[in-house]
């Protein structure tokens, strides 16, 4: 998909330095893949303390 935004060019320039990619759609790219994965496991943690998954360490580790 094609979309015209407007990206400050510092922006960029600084992800791509910081990440070595050579291209600036691969930069948002990553950046959106990056974003997605941190929105999720924010979510996820929500739920922390709330599921009891009878869960018994040391028997997963003995198997």
């Amino acid at each position: 998909m094609r979309t015209t935004i407007d990206i400050p060019e510092s922006l960029i320039s600084e992800a791509m330095k910081l990440t070595n990619i050579s291209t600036k759609t691969d930069v948002i790219k990553e950046a959106l893949v990056n974003l997605i994965q941190r929105e999720k496991i924010k979510h996820l943690k929500l739920y922390y303390g709330k599921i009891d998954l009878n869960i018994d360490l040391n028997k997963l580790r003995k198997r």
